[in-house]
């Protein structure tokens, strides 16, 4: 297949010179085989002929008849020329007008047959003749059949500045014809013949120029039999590619750890709760990954305040227990200063030394993890970077997953010799987006929560009813509890009408004198920081203003009540992480989010669906619809191949059977080697990121 017309560059095909071929470039498409994969993004419904007789102001329609006049006539003052064609089909006549385009009018030589389509103004008419303002137009075919732009259901596609609708689609034609030929299919026959699908040859071309039959809304939906087998292969390629990595992993070998577990027995006899059946659950399924002879590789998944947290502890002192480190990545400086803080008052009563590598770490910390003589490091990407060198480690965690890419947890694994792998998320993954992401791993839910605790009231308030909220504040605070107050910002600024933390600290201060009100943001030093939260964890603080950087990690059962400023400027996402920072103990709790009009769409169903609903799953079902997966996961997970066809969430019954059926086909052949095109097809798909399922 190498050397194909469709491994070419666009330019060879005919009416693409140079330049043509860079705004081409600008749309992803470099190659000839790019376009046949450039699909429309909606279509038009121009197969219906109407008689001129039957024509109406306002509407859209697709007309054919012969060329009466044409002329172009300058609009006087302005300076720019009208091309006008009267064409009849003897029903009645309708004139097309095209603007400053004076080079059109010798396309219509009077008595040529030609169809037209377009919308007709809603105006009344001119000279007793409907009108057509910048119609598509082509030569009628002398047997009547469909054209390219008209007498048919028309794709319509996004396009660069410098390129008509017309000159793409006629280009496309060309591509679709020239390479009809070489359009071999990679997905073995049983598999398509099972499950119905049409041909790749057939579904190319029915998805760019539909033939009479297909439903419309199908078409626009991209839920059409034709979409769905260009989406069954992008999802079978991806599935292969995740398939590969796992059982790449488990050829790798590990030494299994084997100990008594006492360290995790006193941790737990300290612990003033006891684990929910959940926490045990994934624990066992934990540590039975950790005593095989090859690299656990495991998702962590668990709703916000579910306890994840103290289960990956959990594992990491089962590692330390058997000789080796632990560390556990998070993605901000102060995401990892909560985990150290945390785990460090955990851990060191039973004399384990836990280490903090950040940015600005020094020599002393990085050579005490090469020493072994910190066996548990919580840090950033600062874990990740050259110099750090650990001694042997044994589990490696990495929190808040989506914020990280496949290459960065790659990174960490090749820290040491084929550590564990434990990776959590406090934002629950949908489940067609977590079989794209985390494919290659297995999977375990916190799925239940600390009893005695009560649903979080949630309340959307109107920025002029803040009254509401201040009696909240008065009456719980008053009572001994104590309130968090989320700003998104940190100090005024002139190009922002945002709230700040600084300015809300003043104004709860003049409102609340009797409490005491502390601020807490990420450009205070560390030890300032964890000053401020050890105070307010020992009941010293009242109300904590703060910026997002309580938004994960933050464990404090006295605090009763978030209160979120401009709620409308913050992601679902994070609304709910906010949420989940109280609710903790056994005391009614409340989420007020305050909301400064007028709300967008998706800022007002945000807000909504926090109002309806604190299940996580629902929530990120939720986002995942309003943001797309790309916005989703905050930045692009590194190492994966784009989706260019398929969409995760229109297609998750596709992506189920794509999975099913890497799966059984790699268990009949390992290396493909029966299939010699489809592994070729694997390899230019994961091209440039084959390192992930290659090598793990």
């Amino acid at each position: 297949m190498d050397n194909t017309l469709s491994d070419r560059q666009i330019d060879v095909l005919s009416g693409i010179g140079p330049q043509r071929a860079r705004l081409f470039g600008r749309l992803g498409i470099k190659k000839v085989g790019d376009a046949l994969y450039y699909l429309p993004y909606r279509y038009e419904d121009r197969s219906k002929i109407s008689d001129i007789c039957d024509l109406e102001c306002g509407s859209a329609a697709t007309v054919k008849g012969r060329v009466v006049s044409s002329l172009i006539r300058s609009s006087g003052r302005r300076r720019f020329s009208i091309v006008e064609v009267v064409i009849g089909d003897g029903t009645g006549c309708v004139k097309a007008k095209w603007y400053n385009q004076p080079f059109m009018q010798k396309n219509f030589p009077a008595g040529k047959e030609v169809v037209l389509s377009g919308n007709i103004p809603d105006v009344p008419f001119s000279g007793g003749i409907l009108e057509i303002e910048n119609p598509e137009y082509e030569d009628a075919t002398p047997d009547g059949a469909p054209g390219i732009h008209t007498g048919r259901v028309v794709p319509v596609y996004r396009l660069t500045d410098g390129i008509s609708g017309k000159q793409f689609r006629r280009i496309m034609s060309e591509v679709i014809r020239s390479c009809s030929e070489e359009l071999y299919d990679f997905v073995p026959e049983e598999i398509t013949a099972r499950y119905g699908l049409p041909s790749l040859r057939e579904s190319i071309l029915q998805v760019h120029f539909p033939g009479p039959g297909t439903p419309l809304d199908l078409l626009n939906k991209g839920t059409s039999g034709y979409h769905k087998r260009l989406s069954f292969n992008e999802l079978f390629l991806f599935e292969l590619g995740m398939t590969l990595a796992k059982k790449k992993r488990r050829k790798r070998k590990r030494s299994p750890l084997h100990c008594r577990g006492n360290m995790m027995k006193e941790v737990l006899e300290r612990l003033p709760f006891v684990l929910t059946a959940a926490q045990k659950r994934t624990v066992d399924e934990i540590l039975g990954d950790m005593k095989r002879p090859y690299p656990m590789h495991r998702l962590l998944q668990g709703d916000v305040g579910s306890g994840k947290t103290v289960v990956a502890l959990l594992a990491m002192l089962h590692a330390v227990e058997c000789g080796c480190q632990a560390a556990l990545m998070a993605p901000t400086e102060i995401l990892a200063e909560q985990h150290f803080f945390n785990i460090r008052r955990m851990i060191e009563p039973l004399g384990i030394r836990c280490g903090l590598l950040n940015s600005g770490s020094g020599k002393e910390s990085r050579d005490a993890v090469t020493s072994g003589d910190t066996p548990v490091i919580i840090g950033t990407h600062a874990l990740i970077q050259e110099g750090v060198v650990f001694r042997d480690l044994g589990l490696a965690v990495i929190d808040e997953q989506h914020k990280f890419g496949v290459m960065q947890r790659s990174l960490l694994r090749k820290k040491g010799m084929n550590p564990h792998l434990l990776v959590m998320t406090a934002t629950p993954i949908p489940r067609s987006l977590a079989l794209t992401l985390y494919g290659d791993l297995d999977s375990s839910v916190v799925d239940e929560f600390p009893p005695g605790r009560k649903p979080v009231v949630t309340k959307v308030v109107d920025a002029v009813e803040k009254k509401l909220v201040y009696e909240i504040l008065n009456k719980e605070v008053g009572e001994g509890r104590q309130a968090y107050v989320v700003y998104p910002a940190i100090e005024d600024s002139e190009k922002s009408d945002l709230k700040s933390a600084q300015q809300g600290k003043e104004a709860l201060e003049r409102i609340f004198p009797v409490f005491r009100i502390g601020l807490i943001h990420g450009k205070m030093k560390t030890m300032e920081r964890e000053n401020v939260m050890n105070s307010f964890r020992d009941g010293q603080i009242d109300i904590l203003v703060s910026t997002t950087v309580i938004e994960v990690g933050v464990d404090t059962p006295g605090a009763t009540v978030m209160v979120v400023v401009h709620a409308e400027r913050f992601g679902l996402a994070q609304l709910h992480q906010l949420r989940g920072r109280v609710g903790r103990g056994s005391y009614q709790s409340y989420c007020l989010l305050i909301a400064y009009g007028p709300l967008g769409g998706d800022a007002g169903r945000r807000l909504a669906i926090m109002e309806e609903s604190a299940d996580g799953f629902r929530l990120a079902e939720e986002d995942l619809s309003i943001r797309g997966p790309g916005d989703f996961l905050g930045v692009r997970q590194a190492g994966m191949p784009d989706l260019n066809l398929a969409d995760i969430l229109r297609d998750a019954d596709i992506l189920e059977i794509a999975k099913k059926e890497a799966v059984s086909l790699l268990e009949e052949s390992p290396d493909l080697r029966e299939y010699p095109f489809l592994k070729r097809s694997l390899e230019k798909f994961w091209n440039g990121r084959d390192d992930f399922y290659k090598a793990g």
